[in-house]
């Protein structure tokens, strides 16, 4: 593992962004931003007209992205989509320059980016799998945290980019090691979300005010990132708006407990943590906020044993 010093700065220079979300989209404002030339595109007309309004130009599809750059950045919701970018027809195994760099900072499947990493190298381009935490407000404030693995000439190649996107980044070594950190460090902040929500609704039970509680955990060794942001910023005040959604969630939980029975591992927290984001699916929707798990708490405390419904 190794911290990368991102501390080159090569403005002026050219990147190309598929997938113009929220994430692609607060990308595209700090790299404007910090100087370089933004090629984006998606499948989206809205948020292509977004994108083209921050100063971003915009191509037509992949193919028209890659005749005018050779340093490409993904930001697409999961691993099917990245296939069929990379592999798909008009794709970037068609189109792309020789000798292209692509960083795809979708939150994928391992095994999935070891194998397109190959094929890729085998046609002289290089993959980072670059996943990030601090969703759209991180993206465009360029505070991102990235976990990155790949190769150690495409790291470099790359670090004028991540240097502007994120405040820290962490090599974990080869392709795919990126995206199992960060199926690693989303189902611990699932299972936080759901310690914490606990933890809250047990205070508030002894008469405990919630936000003067957070605030005593976080002053104790009980805190986490989601105790120290998500309930501050997001839960308290029950604004439910950070951007991920609880589809996006639900996925990332399900490919890590599939992660954890590829290795053989018995991890009986991991477990309850998949099961209570899995049966959310019954009563909250995909496109909530995925802050909204802590909800599955309320209601069931909103009937505790041995009272009647």
């Amino acid at each position: 593992m190794t911290e990368v010093n991102t501390s080159k700065k090569v403005t002026g220079a050219t990147v190309g962004i598929i997938g113009l979300g929220s994430m692609g989209y607060g990308m595209a404002k700090t790299l404007i931003r910090e100087g370089f030339h933004v090629i984006g595109t998606d499948l989206g007309e809205e948020q292509k007209r977004a994108a083209q309004a921050l100063g971003v130009t915009i191509a037509a599809d992949t193919k028209a992205l890659c005749q005018s750059c050779q340093v490409i950045i993904l930001s697409l919701p999961m691993a099917k989509h990245v296939q069929a970018v990379i592999k798909g027809e008009g794709g970037i195994i068609e189109n792309a320059q020789a000798n292209s760099l692509i960083m795809d900072t979708s939150t994928s499947e391992p095994e999935v980016t070891r194998a397109l990493a190959a094929e890729l190298a085998s046609h002289g381009h290089q993959l980072l799998d670059s996943p990030v935490s601090g969703g759209p407000a991180g993206a465009a404030a360029g505070t991102m945290v990235m976990v990155v693995g790949g190769e150690i000439a495409a790291l470099q190649r790359a670090e004028p980019f991540l240097d502007a996107l994120s405040s820290k980044v962490v090599h974990l070594g080869e392709s795919g090691n990126g995206h199992v950190a960060k199926l690693i460090n989303n189902l611990l902040c699932a299972a936080h979300l759901v310690t914490t929500a606990e933890a809250i609704s047990l205070g508030k039970k002894a008469g405990l005010d919630p936000e003067a509680l957070i605030a005593g955990l976080n002053a104790g060794s009980g805190r986490s990132a989601v105790s120290e942001v998500n309930f501050p910023r997001w839960i308290l005040n029950e604004e439910f708006n950070s951007g991920f959604t609880m589809q996006l969630m639900r996925k990332d939980v399900r490919l890590a407990k599939q992660l954890i029975e590829d290795m053989g591992l018995s991890l009986p927290m991991a477990e309850q943590t998949s099961s209570i984001w899995r049966e959310s699916a019954d009563n909250i929707a995909d496109q909530d906020d995925f802050n909204c798990i802590i909800k599955n708490i309320d209601q069931i405390n909103e009937h505790p044993k041995g009272e009647e419904s």
